[in-house]
Parts: C-alpha cells; sequence; structure tokens
C-alpha cells in the first residue's frame, strides 16, 4: 500500500439499519477502485469486510471491518460497521476515529430504527454525512420518500444531489440536480449525457428547489439572493455546499445501486471532493507531563501521538492494534509510550487492514487509520505518544451491557481454555464483561442482547473448540427475619476419647441494617460460655448467613446475641461451639418469621411516543411500578419504573420487538424488597428439590 499524506485521506464510516447495504456498498466501491475483478456478495459470503465465519452463517456484519481503498491521488479509509443495535459497540469505536459517516438507507424499507440511530450518532460527535439510497435498481424503491420523510425528520438540511430515471422497470441513469443534466449507464461502465427526460421535470423542480433552499441556508447573504429569486452559479452551489457538508448545515442525498456498482463512481467522487481531509479536522488531547491541552489537530510536524480505537485478537488472524495517528509521522521500529500502562512500546512493522488480509506500509502519516502488529499491553482505547511528549486521549465511551446469563462449561475440564478464549473477546469488544457471583454461586457474562451473547457462545465454539451453555440467571434474593426468637442448641458427641461438647443460647432478631449480613453481640456472664469460644461462635454465624436455612440464599438484616450456654472442660472445642452456632441459627432463624427478599432495579426505558402505551402495558405485566414519563429529545420519552431483576429476563428481546428496534433500556440496582407468596414459595420450593 502506497503512503499518503494528510490531505490525501478521508475517513468515512458507514453506519445505518441492519440489511440496508452497507456491505455491499463497500463492496462495490472495491470493485469499482479496481481492488476486486469479481464483486463478492453476502449470499454467496464472500465479501472483503464480512469475512468471519460466524458473519458469513449469519448473514450480517457483526465486527467493524476497515476498507481502505485508493481513488485517484486519494485514500478513503472506509469503516463498515454492523448495522444491529447488538454490536453497537463496534459501531461506537469506528465513529469515535471517523471524520465523516455515509448514512445508507434501503430504497426498498426507506427510513428504519438503524437509520435514526446513525443520524444521532453523526448529531452527537457533530460528523459530516451523506445520506446513499441503495437498492435503486429494486421497483419498490422510492427515492423521492426518502428525500421527503429526511427532509420531515430533519429539515432543510437535506439536499438531493440526484435523480433516479427509469426506463422500461430499469434503472439506467439519473439527473445530477447540480448540473441539471442527464446521464445514462453504458456499457463500458462509464456514463453517457442526455436530455433529462420529460417525465422527470417535476421531480426534478422539486429536488432542484431543495438543494437551493439548503445551499441558501449556508449563509446569509446566499438567503437573500434566494428569496429575491437570484440564480446561484453551479460554482456558487459547489462551494456553498463543500462549506455545509462539512459544517453539518447540508446532508447530501445520493442514491445507486449495490448489486449492479451504479452510483458509487460519484459518491466516491463527492467523499473526496465535499468530505474534510484529517487535516481540515480538530483533535486535541492532554500532554500529562503539564495537564496542557495540546491540540493534535492531525498535524504532521508534531510530536508522534497515536489512539488505539480497536483490537482484533483472532486465532488465525493474529492480534492487531488498529490505530488513527493524531500527530506526527510513524514509522516502523519507532518506541511509544503508553501513559496508562506507564511502559514503552517498541513498533514492529507497520500496516493497513483490509477485511482480513494486513499489507506493510511504510509509514503512517497524520490521520491516516493503520494496524500495529502483537503490542505488548496496550488496549482498546489506550493513546501512545513519545515519552517526551506524553499525550493521553479522550477514551471512547462505549455502550454499557445490561443483559446477562449465567454460562458453565459443557465439557469438564474446559474451564481454564473458556476462560482464556474470553479474554481474547474481552479484548476486542468493549461491551463484554464477566462477572464471578460467588454469592449465588455462578459465573454471569454481560452483552447488549440476547443475540449478542448467542453469537459469543458461537465464536468460541467455532474459532477456540470451546462449548459453553448459556442459561437462566439465579437472581441474588436475600433472606431475612421479621420477628425475634430465644433459641438454643446443645451439640454433644461421644466416640471414645475425647468427644465434643458446645451449647449456646442466642438472641436472633432484625438488625435495622440491611447492608449488613450480620451483627454480633455476646452478652455471656459467669463465665457459662468461655471467651476463647466467642469467635467459633461467630464464625458458625458468618458461615450459616452464606446460604440461608430458608431457600439457601444470602442472609442479610440479622443480629445474633450469645448471652448464655455451657461447656465441657475436656470435650468442649472450637468445632463443637461453631457447629453449635450454625445449628442454632438455623433454627431460629426459621422461628423468626423468615421472609425472602428481591433485587429491584430503578429502569428507564426511551422510546418514540407511539409505543409509550405498549411498553407502560407490559411493564405492568412485569410487576414493575411505573414512576413517571418524560419526554426527551426527537420525539421520544423516558419510562421510568422500579421493576423486580426476576423480570428483566429477556426484556431486551421484548423491548426489540415491541418498537421494532428503536427502544433501549438501562438499569441499576435500587433496593431489596419482600418477594410476594407465590414467587417466595416457588424459590423455597426449587431450593428444598
Amino acid at each position: 500500500m502506497n503512503v499518503y499524506t494528510t490531505d490525501k485521506i478521508r475517513n468515512v464510516v458507514l453506519l445505518g439499519h441492519g440489511g440496508s447495504g452497507k456491505t455491499s456498498l463497500a463492496e462495490a466501491m472495491c470493485y469499482l477502485a479496481g481492488m476486486t475483478k469479481r464483486m463478492g456478495s453476502i449470499e454467496n459470503g464472500n465479501t472483503i469486510s464480512d469475512y468471519d465465519k460466524e458473519e458469513i452463517k449469519r448473514k450480517i456484519s457483526i465486527k467493524t471491518s476497515l476498507i481502505p481503498i485508493p481513488w485517484g491521488e486519494n485514500k478513503v479509509n472506509i469503516l463498515d460497521t454492523p448495522g444491529f443495535r447488538d454490536f453497537i459497540g463496534e459501531t461506537e469505536e469506528a465513529v469515535a476515529v471517523a471524520d465523516a459517516a455515509v448514512i445508507v438507507v434501503s430504497g426498498k424499507n426507506g427510513i428504519e430504527s438503524g437509520t435514526k440511530s446513525a443520524w444521532e450518532l453523526c448529531e452527537k460527535r457533530k460528523l459530516p454525512r451523506i445520506v446513499f439510497v441503495t437498492e435503486m435498481d429494486d421497483d419498490k424503491a422510492s427515492f423521492r420518500q426518502i428525500v421527503q420523510d429526511l427532509q420531515e425528520l430533519y429539515g432543510k438540511r437535506i439536499a438531493p444531489f440526484h435523480l433516479p430515471i427509469r426506463e422500461n422497470e430499469q434503472f439506467v441513469g439519473y439527473v445530477n440536480v447540480i448540473q441539471q443534466k442527464a446521464k445514462r449507464w453504458n456499457d463500458k461502465g462509464t456514463v453517457d449525457k442526455f436530455d433529462v427526460p420529460d417525465y422527470s421535470y417535476q421531480n426534478l423542480g422539486i429536488c432542484r428547489d431543495a438543494l437551493l433552499e439548503a445551499v441558501a441556508e449556508t449563509s446569509e447573504e446566499y438567503m437573500e439572493r434566494f428569496f429575491e429569486g437570484d440564480e446561484f452559479s453551479e460554482d456558487e452551489i459547489r462551494q456553498a455546499l463543500r462549506v455545509g457538508v462539512c459544517d453539518g448545515s447540508v446532508v447530501p442525498v445520493m442514491m445507486g445501486s449495490n448489486t449492479l456498482a451504479r452510483g458509487m463512481y460519484t459518491l466516491l467522487a463527492d467523499i473526496v471532493k465535499y468530505f474534510p481531509s484529517p487535516d481540515k479536522c480538530k483533535c486535541a488531547g492532554i500532554n500529562t507531563s503539564n495537564n496542557e491541552v495540546f491540540e493534535a489537530d492531525y498535524n504532521f510536524a508534531k510530536a508522534k501521538s497515536a489512539y488505539i480505537f480497536k483490537t482484533i485478537a483472532d486465532p488465525y488472524i493474529g492480534k492487531y492494534s488498529l490505530i488513527k495517528v493524531n500527530s506526527g509521522v510513524i514509522k516502523p521500529d519507532d518506541i511509544l509510550y503508553n501513559y496508562h500502562r506507564d511502559m514503552d512500546e517498541k513498533l514492529g512493522k507497520l500496516y493497513t487492514i483490509c477485511g482480513n488480509k494486513a499489507e506493510e506500509v511504510k509509514e503512517l502519516h497524520a490521520g491516516d487509520i493503520g494496524a500495529l502488529a502483537k503490542l505488548s499491553v496496550s488496549l482498546t482505547t489506550d493513546s501512545l505518544s513519545t515519552r517526551k511528549n506524553p499525550i493521553t486521549y479522550i477514551r471512547t465511551a462505549v455502550s454499557k451491557p445490561y443483559v446477562y446469563r449465567q454460562y458453565k462449561a459443557k465439557k469438564k475440564g474446559d474451564e481454564d481454555k473458556i476462560s482464556q478464549a474470553l479474554s481474547k473477546l474481552l479484548m476486542e469488544d468493549l461491551t463484554l464483561k464477566i462477572v464471578n457471583d460467588s454469592d449465588n454461586a455462578q459465573t454471569l457474562i454481560y452483552g447488549i442482547s440476547a443475540q449478542h451473547l448467542e453469537v459469543v457462545q458461537s465464536i468460541l465454539l467455532e474459532k477456540y473448540k470451546v462449548d459453553i451453555e448459556l442459561q437462566r440467571p439465579r437472581i441474588a434474593f436475600k433472606e431475612t427475619i421479621r420477628k425475634k426468637a430465644d433459641t438454643e442448641y446443645k451439640y454433644k458427641k461421644q466416640s471414645g476419647g475425647h468427644g465434643q461438647y458446645g451449647h449456646v443460647k442466642i438472641i436472633i432478631e432484625p438488625s435495622g441494617d440491611m447492608e449488613q449480613p450480620y451483627v454480633f453481640e455476646q452478652t455471656v456472664v459467669g463465665g457459662a460460655v468461655p471467651k476463647n469460644y466467642f469467635p467459633a461462635v461467630e464464625k458458625g454465624i458468618s458461615e450459616s448467613v452464606k446460604c440461608g436455612p430458608l431457600a439457601k440464599y444470602p442472609v442479610t438484616g440479622v443480629k445474633v446475641t450469645l448471652y448464655d450456654g455451657s461447656y465441657h472442660t475436656v470435650d468442649s472445642s472450637e468445632l463443637a461451639f461453631k457447629v453449635a452456632s450454625e445449628q442454632a441459627f438455623k433454627k431460629g432463624f426459621m422461628e423468626a418469621s423468615p421472609v425472602l427478599l428481591e433485587p429491584v432495579a430503578s429502569l428507564r426505558v426511551v422510546v418514540p411516543d407511539q409505543y409509550t402505551g405498549d411498553v407502560m402495558g407490559d411493564l405492568n405485566k412485569r410487576r414493575a411500578r411505573v414512576l413517571g414519563m418524560n419526554p426527551v429529545e426527537n420525539g421520544f420519552h423516558e419510562v421510568m419504573a422500579d421493576i423486580p431483576y426476576l423480570e428483566l429476563y429477556e426484556y431486551d428481546t421484548r423491548l426489540y420487538s415491541m418498537t421494532r428496534g428503536s427502544g433501549s433500556f438501562s438499569y441499576e440496582f435500587a433496593r431489596y424488597e419482600e418477594a410476594p407468596e407465590d414467587i417466595a414459595a416457588k424459590e423455597i420450593s426449587a431450593a428444598a428439590e
């Protein structure tokens, strides 16, 4: 791969709903740029970006792929991202290093929830964007409808650049709205100019007005001229568009057919023409030696620095750290300092990654995206710089996982292999989390959705040859008491020689402190129980509260007072008093009106206005208490509720189904509440079995 200077680079992320055509668009671009002789397809499983076996099997993108496309003197770094929210972490990582975005919309399916999510990501990062409508070769595709829907959602920023031309139900060409000229594709893959068809004039007028209105919005002078009916020259339009697209005030809408590789030439040309190169973008970190802002701004003349935005840890491909060079020029064998790990990393060769292929490159200039192999300590979101100028950049915030399952090895003895494989997956995917829930004797795996966790399960089997079983997690119930009980237990055992003797009398009652499992006190007088056995009694209590007598859940909020007992000068021992206190605790606990407590979460559900009724109805069925509803931006509402953790199981799947993928939720632990009788009875029965 050639070396490209900063002004010749464009970093573009492909965003959009799952199945809208991002991967096939990237494939068509590669074909048009001469990178492949034949276009691959998702159906055949031979595209450049969806190379993973899991992606080929499921026919969806699961990971972000980097595809550097040479286009004339320029290089367009395409970041092809997954469209389904299950893999949102991959998309967030890519958006963090992109300088612009192409939002891909299916001409057949129109605006979908993923389209709106993509727009919101661009708004959040202030990314310039182009909307590209695919599948225009399909009879059901409606470019005009999509433009209207976009204008209703996002107003006068929407500027249609093209109009499709159909003849005999075939997608044969387009009208360039800026030039007001028609072009037809020929057998050579180029275009022939011809007169705008009569039937296109009405739509051309509508699109031209929308385009000029978007241009007029870029300055007060243009706005005045627009209202005065003044005509803009083509040069004036293009100049205004360059400024407007870069600052986000104009969003071009283009179209084409991925399968026919039509429309990609103008898209690539306009990416180079209208999107900013990195040297036109801002980028700042902190110089940790003096805590001053370091204005990197992708300046090749400044001290070297880079940001690791993604890690590939594949058993077949190897480990690569994908970086964006934020300043300077990085070369092979450079030594860069990782401030977060306080260690130097000696770089070997530099690479650019294209799908699953790594190609060596002599150097990476500021603003370029490349890869470093086998870094020893550096991880995703770490910063690299020189020791003389130690720079750190803001870490990418990725979505927090809320869906979890209990997992176990299907084959005994695979635990270590599973642990090693998961550590590699955790390195690649920041939205995965492993939690050891020792209280309930289970290991939990957290992800974005049930499908996300199923994909992880499949990858473990396919790539790492280890099989895990995903199960419904055991909810962290707790046990406590409502009354006071006075009880005793005498442990007496004789089996020849020294026997065992321990006798305790205890009072067990609610402590009032639900944060602590137990409070232990002793009020023994007259030496009925010698002081040296007090620790053994407390140890018996501390062991007992780990697995309660009611349903084998941890105990909380109890106070145990040792007030009397007896001992034997020869047979008494620490073990005897420990056993006696354990048995006394169990007996007293069951006499003190025991109850089961269930954890309750504070839930926040964000959905479009039209789904709030369905969401609240479903929450009521799940024993939730709806606390209120507030409007948030873009026609969404947040529903606040308290809900038992037991009822959150498979909520992600239900919410997706109810809101067609447009709803999201988050929650955090609130408190424990007494479980209803039917729930408690079920848990107690299960424990008995």
